[in-house]
């Protein structure tokens, strides 16, 4: 018997609008955004229910209503708290018009949060086969680490199957998503969407989740979505972790490696289970692609066989090496950002004269992109400073755990708006070409964040050139030793955790087409206009004249 698949909805005119401007205004905002396993998401009128991780805000809700795919589900039915609604802001009418359902929190409501409504509302959605998208850990985050599951949305599914335990054909099908911001909050950084396999509940199969319903069942379904989450994102205790995990991945697979982001994110997560202490799974079994889920203890009992099957002593000095390896790669990184270079200069440490030849190169092709770029940075610069101002203010409003996470929102909310007021200005400006300023105008200044990136990324490369110029070559060497000694520790520890020996040929099998310079003149040349073209060769890179390597706050 196969199930019967409900009429989907109709897209609301708001959702599609709100869908194609935002997609436009995050492939501006971020350098590029990938999406793994797309095809995992079941199809329009099959009840679904996408549950991610929660780090970025309002940010969250609108990459997932882009990465979605229309041609799948044309309207995701979202929630949001209760405090963004009815007020007179772009973002209050933003939430409200796609049809987001309000969710008291206890932060502002204590113990009279009740969310009854809400969750009927939601489940009679699932019954006539929308698909809605919850963020369990029930608030955006400032912390690397994810916050417990709240237990909302296996009870939203047990009280949907129960609702339907009659009908035999009714089937839910539950899809945890993974994102991973390399820097959430920083201009033509990376983003990660990885969905992971999904879980089809059907009442006769899972009749534990039918009411009366022990809380172990309720308990047992959460604790395994935030298993699945988790493991497709970098799910760290601490900032230092994350730093030093970066680097360990960097050095591991050195730059100018075909690697996926979904690779690199995977391979910087092994790391940073390796540094914390975490009893991590090995890298086969991080990209094996499988799902399921069963309410018993197996999971446990598989953990402890895990824990147990190596010596307590042995354990200890394991750990006890590792989180040595971890300080002397915080130690390394402060020096490389004190340096102002990456590891990747002093693994191919370069003849003084070729550093005069590609210093000099740099100089030109930095001189030569600012200036083709003058006429569009005019364009730019209002956008720049109201964006700056209101992420200013917004900053000052309170402290950085409760701030960082909405400044992405702030910056593309005001960037638009600032944006769509200077495109109007230069159209009544040029009110008797508007035929043609309509399309030269967006395209100016799209050529311009281009060019703007490469010229930043020439003086990036530039600066690096001149400080490893003036190094001195008895320090670079002491420093070369340091690295080399390093990376031979970071290979021995890759081999401990079942990475793969030789990285670069590895991840190139795997589809590491998405990183590195494309290949071919006619794919270079066409490459450079579209919004997916990427001319980075390192994920960890971002629009700024230095490299990103350290967080706000990390001791907080």
């Amino acid at each position: 018997m196969t199930q019967q698949v409900v009429q989907p909805k109709s897209e609301p005119w708001t959702y599609f609008l709100i869908r194609l401007l935002f997609k436009f205004v995050l492939k501006i905002f971020y350098g590029s955004i990938i999406v793994e396993n797309e095809h995992l998401i079941p199809p329009n009128g099959t009840p679904a229910i996408i549950c991610s991780n929660h780090t970025n805000s309002l940010t969250d809700a609108i990459l997932l209503i882009a990465a979605v795919p229309s041609k799948r589900r044309n309207l995701l039915r979202m929630t949001a708290k209760d405090t963004q609604f009815g007020k007179k802001t772009f973002t209050s009418w933003l939430i409200e018009s796609v049809g987001t359902v309000p969710i008291k929190r206890r932060q502002e409501h204590g113990d009279t949060a009740d969310n009854m409504l809400a969750m009927t509302s939601l489940v009679e959605s699932l019954r006539v086969g929308d698909c809605v998208c919850l963020f369990p850990e029930g608030m955006s985050r400032y912390h690397p680490g994810m916050a417990p599951l709240k237990t909302g949305v296996a009870r939203i599914v047990s009280d949907t199957l129960s609702a339907e335990k009659d009908n035999p054909l009714f089937e839910l099908t539950l899809v945890t998503c993974s994102i991973t911001y390399m820097h959430r909050e920083r201009f033509r950084s990376d983003v990660l969407v990885s969905f992971n396999p999904p879980v089809k509940l059907r009442p006769k199969d899972f009749p534990q989740l039918i009411q009366p319903v022990d809380f172990s069942v309720i308990r047992s379904l959460t604790a395994f979505m935030q298993s699945q989450i988790s493991s497709g994102t970098i799910d760290a205790p601490d900032w230092k972790t994350v730093r030093v995990a970066k680097l360990a991945a960097r050095m591991y697979a050195p730059l100018g490696t075909r690697m996926t982001l979904g690779d690199h994110v995977r391979v910087t997560r092994v790391f940073s289970d390796a540094f914390s202490g975490v009893t991590s799974r090995k890298w086969e079994e991080s990209v094996k692609d499988e799902g399921g889920w069963v309410s018993d203890t197996s999971a446990k009992k598989e953990e402890l066989v895990i824990r147990d099957s190596v010596a307590p002593t042995t354990q200890e000095a394991s750990q006890e090496y590792r989180e040595r390896l971890a300080k002397d790669l915080g130690e390394y990184q402060d020096l490389l950002a004190h340096l102002g270079i990456k590891d990747e200069r002093i693994r191919r440490a370069l003849p003084r004269p070729f550093l005069f030849y590609r210093i000099v190169i740099r100089v030109v092709w930095m001189a030569i992109l600012l200036a083709i770029s003058i006429p569009g940075l005019l364009l730019w610069l209002p956008v720049y400073l109201t964006t700056s101002y209101a992420v200013w203010r917004f900053k000052m409003s309170g402290p950085i755990w409760d701030t960082f996470d909405e400044i992405a929102q702030y910056k593309m909310i005001y960037g638009l708006g600032a944006g769509a007021v200077v495109y109007s200005i230069c159209l009544l400006i040029t009110w008797p070409i508007l035929p043609i300023t309509f399309w030269a105008i967006p395209l100016l200044m799209w050529l311009t964040v281009r060019w703007w990136e490469d010229a930043v990324s020439a003086a990036r490369a530039l600066n690096a050139l001149m400080r490893l110029f003036l190094l001195g070559r008895h320090e670079l060497g002491r420093t070369k030793l340091w690295r080399d000694g390093l990376h031979k520790r970071v290979m021995e520890l890759s081999q401990e955790l079942g990475l793969p020996d030789d990285p670069e040929s590895y991840f190139a099998r795997r589809g590491g087409k998405e990183k590195g310079r494309v290949r071919g003149k006619w794919e270079s040349g066409s490459r450079y206009f579209s919004l997916k073209r990427r001319r980075k060769r390192d994920w960890n890179e971002a629009l700024r004249w230095y490299d990103v390597t350290d967080y706000p706050n990390m001791d907080n």
